[in-house]
């Protein structure tokens, strides 16, 4: 299943696999963002890091997902207020915008080529959304002093999209999206060069004791401190967090390149786009003109065996003028959701973290999750365990009965969004 990104990817650098007995400070599971991020920001601040990855860097959603880079939660802010009142949502509203800005910064500090483009568009695919979607846009304004979107009416959505399929829209001028590949690998290289050592093909299959040791196939870690930067593969690896979230498989389509005129039709601003349907849609231009579109997600092990044609019909329901255009890739990945869609960030043991269950919001949440994690670890928790205390629940039936639940539930919400 060969994706655009893989087809468009920056040199990849191969790392070994472990096969002798190291030492750390600290052993990071797993090579996405999450994994990266806390390599990356732990190194700069002059520990000896050791990521371990199961496949090889960016192997999962973080190599695979769409490259929106969002600001604020996954939740409603206004709802956040409701559940955690105004301080605490502040807090994590600055959190949200810190975090763009981290990805931003991140890219810059290290000359990172991912195709960073800038701008959202948030698209109400029902009539009796428009009036939250308006009220988003002043609650912001009026509680948080955000100005940085903007309500577009029905009359000037021509402006933003090439479709007819929408009412009105959020003009989000904070966020951006990115080539998220690219983006990983940068951050793996950047890492490297701050004197993290990575070792890709090296599953762990175990781990504890005082000092901690962390057991592979042919080798193994020994270190102070752990964090399971696994997300949606953390599987049976860690039983203890496994049941707050859920896996999901969601898939994409890659376009072939687009004239200049076609493409300035169908996303006149270049933004990213997304709707407002339960199971969203999810799409962007590429740097070379191609529509990469997201559409349709499955609550099962396998994959659809013709992805282009599973994602194809939902790009048609919005752009039914590429109907002969041709479909170059189709792929998918499995990322991870919790019940109430804030993260779960915590600690196992004292020195065991987690970071996962950025439900579609990861590429900016794991990115600054890194961040936070560096901070905890170096002594200050204080803004880790702002994330660590948010409330999160583990699904009900625990990882057994979590997959007909979803299938339930999505069942449910689908026949809502088209109906």
């Amino acid at each position: 299943m060969h994706s655009y990104y893989d087809a468009t990817a920056n040199t990849r650098v191969a790392h070994p696999s472990l096969q002798s007995h190291e030492r750390a400070d600290i052993c990071i599971i797993g090579a996405g963002y999450t994994g990266l991020s806390s390599a990356l920001h732990l190194a700069q601040r002059g520990y000896k890091v050791i990521v371990l990855e199961a496949e090889s860097v960016a192997f999962g959603a973080s190599g695979r997902n769409g490259g929106h880079v969002g600001i604020g939660q996954r939740a409603d802010q206004a709802d956040l207020e409701d559940k955690l009142g105004h301080d605490a949502a502040s807090v994590l509203w600055d959190m949200g915008l810190e975090a763009v800005d981290t990805v931003k910064a991140l890219i810059s500090d290290h000359d990172i080529k991912c195709d960073l483009k800038h701008g959202d568009m948030h698209l109400a695919h029902k009539t009796r959304l428009c009036d939250g979607l308006k009220e988003e846009v002043e609650f912001l304004a009026d509680r948080y002093n955000f100005t940085d979107m903007e309500y577009i009416p029905q009359e000037r959505l021509s402006e933003f999209v090439g479709s007819d399929g929408f009412y009105a829209g959020i003009w989000d001028k904070a966020s951006c999206h990115l080539h998220p590949l690219n983006y990983a690998l940068g951050l793996a290289d950047a890492a490297v060069k701050a004197g993290v050592t990575i070792y890709e093909h090296s599953r762990v299959l175990s781990y504890g004791g005082a000092p901690l040791v962390i057991k592979t196939g042919e080798g193994q870690v020994t270190a102070t401190e752990i964090i399971l930067a696994c997300n949606g593969y953390i599987e049976k690896l860690e039983p203890k967090i496994n049941g707050y979230i859920m896996p999901i498989n969601n898939f994409v389509l890659a376009t072939e390149p687009l004239s200049d005129e076609l493409a300035n039709a169908i996303i006149p601003k270049d933004t990213s786009m997304a709707d407002s349907r339960f199971v969203i849609n999810y799409w962007k231009l590429s740097a070379d003109n191609r529509l990469v579109f997201g559409g349709g997600e499955n609550y099962r092990r396998g994959f659809p065996k013709d992805i282009k044609n599973f994602v194809r019909k939902y790009m048609l329901q919005i752009y039914p003028q590429l109907g002969s255009t041709k479909i170059d890739y189709g792929w998918g990945g499995t990322l991870a959701i919790t019940m109430n869609r804030l993260p779960h960030f915590g600690r196992v043991e004292d020195n065991i973290w987690h970071m996962q269950g950025y439900s579609g919001h990861g590429v900016p949440t794991a990115t600054f999750a890194g961040k936070l994690v560096a901070e905890a670890i170096s002594g200050k928790l204080e803004r880790f365990d702002v994330m660590a205390q948010l409330p999160t629940h583990k699904f009900p039936g625990g990882t057994l009965l979590r997959w007909p639940g979803m299938v339930s539930a999505m069942l449910y919400y689908s026949l809502r969004d088209r109906f």
